[in-house]
């Protein structure tokens, strides 16, 4: 067998609506939309460079069902670019981009292969061998039965799995086809090339079972550099390098606040950190922490509320591009705020159930922006009980 080499990415989301940035400004906000075909773009450079035996894209290529048309010609011309230099690509659709959304339709190349709502197989033949890939496109948006039963077991041949689903029992993610890694290893393939969650994962080395994240993050969830998997397949290994994407990066960034008293100090404390960020990771999302803010006066802690604004205002129109989400500050620790008061709001919310959350929160999804919000999972439950909890408090002492 000579070596085989393949890109395996997934989870593009194509023109996300960035949930979460209400604050940023129309500039701001087409800038960061931007980002995912940005990335993109890098994916497709590198392809056309680099030329792989073949590409295979694992679903969500699209944001959402109804596939907008900027993104269908983006990545239509990302396609063509590939069938100028010979690139086979075989690609899923997933939950957010599945078959039964509503579109104006898009040719693809005939460089494209497009695996069906039922789970098939298409053949490669690349120099000697013949490669054998599995897979399905979602029919609809919510595929909760196990489609691992449906792939075949392997016979001769290099055969990899296409999957866009999650782990049986994932309590951090909607669980979508799902199934266990010992029944994909079972299948005995080469390969596991998996989508839909955008944290970089290897499940299993023998064989690799591997999540390649997205692309581009979109939230502060999905922070760190985001890319995809340049893959060689040899007779007696595998062998993966990480190649990453991100046009913007979502961080975090402790400032040390020592020593501080005048607030152009501060400002400028904020600022060498991030431009020493800035010149490592280019553009950035970056939410910054204070610390070692005992010594501040207490004429500087009573404007905190603006300190935001003001350094926006540092980073407006400039490239690398800069948002800043958020600053975070210690706990007041000289304050106390009487359990009396906390007590009874902390013992509601933690009384509430799966349902009793919902519905909180049902007008919010109602409403028409409703489906560009993620769906709430329990460990979002926790996160907002105990972000809840924190703000209540600092406002409690800002009133005392």
């Amino acid at each position: 067998m000579e070596p085989i080499r393949f890109l395996h990415t997934a989870d593009l989301h194509l023109d996300s609506p960035f949930k979460g940035m209400a604050a940023a400004g129309p500039d701001e906000l087409a800038r960061l939309q931007q980002s995912t075909f940005a990335a993109f773009d890098r994916f497709i450079a590198y392809a056309v460079k680099e030329r792989p035996d073949f590409i295979v894209i694992v679903g969500d290529i699209y944001d959402g069902e109804d596939r907008s048309l900027r993104a269908q010609i983006r990545f239509q011309q990302g396609m063509q670019q590939l069938q100028k230099v010979n690139i086979p690509v075989y690609l899923s659709y997933g939950n957010h981009d599945n078959l039964s959304g509503r579109w104006t339709r898009v040719s693809l190349p005939e460089n494209v292969h497009v695996f069906s709502e039922q789970v098939e197989q298409k053949q490669l033949a690349i120099r000697d061998d013949i490669i054998y890939l599995h897979g399905f496109s979602y029919p609809q948006r919510h595929v909760k039965e196990p489609m691992i039963r449906d792939y075949p077991e392997a016979t001769d041949g290099i055969h990899i799995g296409l999957l866009h689903g999650s782990v049986a029992g994932d309590v951090e993610h909607a669980v979508y086809a799902p199934f266990t890694v010992s029944e994909l290893q079972d299948k005995h393939y080469q390969y596991w090339a998996l989508g839909h969650i955008h944290k970089r994962q290897l499940l299993s080395e023998e064989p690799p079972i591997v999540y390649p994240g997205n692309i581009q993050g979109r939230h502060r969830n999905e922070s760190g550099q985001k890319g995809f998997y340049d893959v060689l397949l040899t007779s007696t290994q595998t062998s993966m390098k990480f190649v990453g994407t991100s046009d913007i990066m979502y961080t975090s960034l402790t400032v040390s606040c020592e020593g501080i008293e005048y607030a152009d100090d501060w400002v400028s404390a904020c600022q060498e950190a991030i431009d020493q960020l800035t010149a490592e990771a280019g553009s950035v999302v970056v939410e910054l922490v204070m610390e070692q803010t005992e010594g501040l006066t207490n004429d500087l802690a009573r404007v905190e509320g603006q300190w935001l604004d003001i350094l926006r205002e540092q980073y407006e129109a400039i490239e690398p591009f800069v948002w800043i989400s958020a600053i975070e500050w210690p706990p007041i620790h000289d304050s106390v705020v009487p359990n009396s008061l906390l007590e009874p709001v902390e013992r509601t919310m933690s009384s509430w159930e799966t349902n009793d959350w919902h519905d909180l929160v049902k007008e919010v999804y109602s409403h028409k922006a409703g489906r560009y919000l993620e769906a709430l999972k329990p460990v979002d439950f926790e996160r907002l009980k105990q972000q809840a909890t924190a703000l209540l408090k600092n406002e409690l002492l800002k009133e005392s």
